[in-house]
């Protein structure tokens, strides 16, 4: 007995030593260790990589994410180290200038170049684009000349309102843009004039989106849960043929989500389409339309320039003497349910239509983690934790990157808090190889106190993730570049600022360590090796600045075995 006493204690003390020697000690070397006692070996890496991230590197030198993935991935002591190092020689030096924005698209992750984008790889091309600029104008002036005539046989005066064909428009030059990598490209000039012309531009034509126009005849006003989504949009017309979706107010910054709400019946709210915008763009992806807040004026641009007696009919006059108006059986059948302007002016989002279907078809395809839109049960993926196993036996998620982009969609919700991804949508064009648009963001940032962890279910079940998307999530975690300091700086520039409160900045920090956390965990059950896809390859020597994220050439456009709708926008 006491020999059986003795091996079990001496089981125990071995394993315990182990654990400390291990697990406890490198912990504590890497949190306490001061940066003087260090590898120097980090410095030196990071100095290397900003060379080449300026475009001055030599042939022979490794593109500029390679020596980030000499340590840790997900963040370890090795790392860290050298990116401590790194800002320690930074600060000394005193290079350091601008702001944390300008420093983070300066940085070597975010200068990385396309390689030259062959015909099959630009969504549209000139030509093509130009001719169905034309032929919508000149469909729009005939409708003109026939409403304008019926309108003088019931001697009644309307407006004459004139579109503009503009080659140079900014709408234009954004879906010329346009390829299998990306929306826009991060250096897009053209990006900021869009912006400003959807904040400005005269309202010629607002209407019903199509999406709404479909549910006529299907919507029964009796149901809880709508045929789609609990929200008022309009698209809005301007004068140069530029379409953009209007989203308007709808809850006030400050209020949020109660907790008894379920994420299919929540309001949507115009500043989280804003803010989706503009972390999209700091996370990199561009995947999201470019989005601007904008004051509307809903009796003179929308009310008195729409053509649709349907929209007309459902505005009236409040108690306190402001213009409203509600969806007409389209979403919510109530007057209850209407926006109302202070007394005309009404605040919302403006987001850039993507082109027509018919020049640039999109197929929408069930998210794979999709929620249960009852008020009971549950999905596949809520119950089964080996889920992921199943997904990826199933095309398309059995090769490229599709899968890697769903996670890439369900870190950038969780950041947003939003659970509301039921599909997402892919340019046919570009088959499995393009990118998936990040559509719909308006129910992000309700709940700032709750972190929704299930979001992040295909990231910790598949335990997989893009070098890429790691590395400038971690990257966000500096102390010169905290992802909500860059995120308040970057919506300072729209005229709705504040367009995010304090408390949703500061959670954007918090998720984002939870992230790291989930990354870190996979990486300690199944090697990093396994769990970091390298997303990048070198480029040949002859071409010692170009660093791309090319993948092997598109497949025909593919044939998906789940249901699919196209929705045009």
């Amino acid at each position: 007995m006491r020999r059986d006493r003795l091996l079990v204690a001496s089981t125990l003390a071995f394993f315990l030593a182990v654990d400390i020697y291990f697990v406890l000690l490198p912990r504590l070397r890497g949190r306490y260790l001061s940066p003087a006692h260090r590898c120097p070996c980090g410095g030196a890496r990071g100095a290397a990589n900003s060379s080449v991230g300026a475009g001055g590197g030599d042939a022979g030198r490794r593109p500029p994410w390679s020596g980030y993935g000499d340590g840790p991935a997900w963040g370890g002591e090795e790392d860290g180290d050298g990116a401590a190092a790194a800002m320690e020689e930074e600060a000394l030096a005193g290079e350091m200038s601008g702001s944390r924005l300008d420093r983070l698209f300066a940085h070597p992750l975010y200068n990385m170049r396309l390689p030259e984008l062959s015909d099959g790889e630009v969504l549209l091309q000139h030509g093509e684009l130009m001719d169905y600029y034309r032929r919508k104008l000149a469909r729009w002036e005939r409708q003109q000349r026939h409403y304008s005539d019926a309108a003088a046989a019931a001697n009644l005066s309307v407006p004459q309102v004139q579109a503009t064909f503009d080659p140079e428009a900014s709408w234009l030059k954004f879906h010329l843009g346009i390829n299998r990598y990306a929306l826009y490209t991060r250096d897009d000039p053209g990006i900021a004039r869009l912006l400003q012309d959807m904040h400005s531009s005269a309202v010629i034509s607002a209407d019903y989106t199509q999406d709404e126009k479909a549910l006529k005849g299907v919507c029964d006003c009796s149901q809880v849960v709508k045929p789609s989504g609990h929200h008022l949009k309009l698209a809005l017309k301007f004068h140069d043929f530029g379409k953009s979706m209007f989203k308007p107010m709808r809850q006030e910054r400050n209020d949020e989500t109660p907790e008894d709400v379920f994420y299919f019946v929540d309001f949507q709210r115009h500043n989280a389409e804003i803010a989706a915008f503009h972390l999209d763009r700091v996370l990199d992806f561009r995947r999201v339309p470019p989005v601007v807040g904008r004051f509307v004026n809903v009796s003179g641009e929308i009310l008195h320039v729409t053509r649709n007696e349907e929209l007309r009919s459902v505005f009236f006059t409040s108690p306190a003497n402001n213009t409203c108006f509600f969806a007409k059986c389209l979403y919510v059948c109530k007057t209850e349910y209407a926006v109302c302007g202070h007394p005309d002016l009404l605040e919302g989002s403006m987001s850039a239509y993507l082109p027509g279907l018919s020049i640039a078809p999109r197929i929408s395809i069930p998210n794979p983690w999709i929620r249960s839109y009852t008020f009971s049960g549950k999905e596949e993926w809520e119950v089964n934790p080996f889920y992921c196993d199943t997904i990826r036996r199933l095309y398309p998620y059995n090769s490229g990157n599709r899968l890697l982009n769903i996670i890439d969609m369900a870190i950038f919700d969780f950041l947003t808090g939003n659970m509301d991804r039921h599909h997402y949508e892919i340019f046919t064009k570009f088959g499995d190889a393009g990118f998936l648009l990040h559509f719909d963001n308006a129910r992000g940032f309700g709940r700032h106190s709750h972190d929704e962890l299930s979001i992040l279910a295909p990231l910790t079940q598949c335990c997989t993730i893009k070098r890429s998307t790691l590395l400038r999530l971690r990257l966000l975690t500096r102390p010169d570049l905290r992802l909500s300091e860059v995120m308040r700086e970057s919506l300072e520039g729209d005229g709705l600022r504040p367009v995010l409160t304090e408390p949703h900045l500061l959670a954007l920090d918090r998720r984002l360590e939870k992230i790291l956390r989930a990354v870190q965990r996979c990486v300690r059950k199944l090697g990093e090796r396994q769990v970091v896809v390298a997303d990048f390859v070198e480029v040949p020597d002859d071409q010692p600045d170009v660093a791309a994220t090319r993948s092997p050439p598109p497949p025909p456009p593919p044939q998906p075995h789940l249901p699919s709708e196209a929705r045009s926008r």
